[in-house]
């Protein structure tokens, strides 16, 4: 991927990320769904099937799509639409699957898991090499906290299909922590597994690094003398090892391939931020050129204000 340039940019929140394609796909959405016309919906999903049509068997960057369209979509019946009307389909399937988890998410609880069940389960049976069914079987499984043994049997079946999926990696680090089904050991005990064997610019690299900020955002939010001293953590052997692996590699033009990788980088540029190296962040944000991802900054307060004010601060290297 090649990273936007140098030069300071307005900071923007951009679900797309650097994928030009998708980002003129969401305007275009944005623009013709106020019409609110069946004709729009026809001219919609002409424009979805055409985008996800353009990668087919880059599991990487048709995940980012179809997450980014599942966000998008959530409020909307363009999914459902395409879904009843090309029932074999396994874009529509998926698609329509990934919108019900979205608004599971926010809602707390998915409002027909069978159903969402059935439509993974489909999509899979029509598109057998696709790691996005099991991928979106992988959330579901999360918001229903189904038994270890049954979500191991999900994530092997991504795995099966492709090796470093991001959103699975990222995904059962959610599961197996003390927030979800597990506990901090077996997030431990996950991230070494990985991090023996995982070549160092995979899609799903950011794992470590994510589960050291998130241990750090349940280090803040437990209020108290516990918040006060959670800056000490970024100073920890593993933190430090987590962050030392990557902070000058990443920001390097062309290192970094996939699809998100620029989340990534929010995630590098805040924990730098978090643990100090102001100097090592202002790389990070330079590479960045404004894009700015709501997580991990909305912790803090609104992401695009924290955002500016770190870079404000990097920038200065005070």
């Amino acid at each position: 991927m090649g990273f936007l340039s140098g030069r300071r940019k307005r900071s923007r929140l951009a679900p797309e990320l650097d994928d030009q394609d998708l980002g003129r796909l969401l305007k275009s959405l944005m623009a013709t769904t106020k019409t609110g016309m069946i004709a729009t919906t026809d001219l919609c999903v002409a424009q979805i099937s055409r985008l996800l049509d353009q990668d087919r068997g880059d599991w990487d960057h048709r995940a980012h799509r179809m997450g980014v369209l599942a966000d998008y979509l959530t409020e909307t019946q363009l999914s459902r639409a395409w879904a009843a009307r090309e029932p074999r389909n396994a874009d529509a399937l998926a698609l329509h699957a990934w919108t019900q988890v979205v608004r599971g998410r926010r809602q707390g609880s998915l409002e027909d898991a069978d159903g969402v069940v059935d439509l993974c389960l489909r999509a899979a049976e029509t598109s057998p090499d696709d790691p996005t069914p099991w991928v979106i079987l992988l959330a579901v499984a999360r918001l229903e906290v189904w038994e270890q043994s049954q979500v191991f049997g999900v994530w092997n079946e991504v795995l099966a299909r492709d090796r470093w999926n991001r959103e699975a990696y990222l995904g059962m680090l959610g599961y197996l922590s003390p927030e979800e089904a597990g506990s901090r050991v077996q997030v431990l005990e996950f991230v070494d597994s990985l991090s023996l064997r995982m070549p160092a610019n995979v899609p799903c690299v950011a794992t470590e690094l994510t589960a050291q900020v998130h241990q750090y955002h349940s280090l803040m939010g437990r209020g108290g003398v516990e918040a006060l001293v959670a800056r000490n953590h970024w100073s920890q052997p593993m933190a430090v090892q987590a962050v030392d692996k990557v902070a000058h590699t990443w920001a390097q033009p062309g290192f970094l391939r996939h699809a998100r990788a620029l989340a990534d980088l929010n995630v590098l540029a805040y924990a730098l931020m978090a643990a100090d190296r102001r100097r090592e962040a202002a790389a990070v944000f330079e590479a960045l050129g404004g894009v700015v991802t709501a997580w991990p900054w909305q912790a803090d307060g609104d992401p695009l204000t924290e955002f500016e004010q770190a870079h404000r601060r990097a920038a200065a290297g005070i």
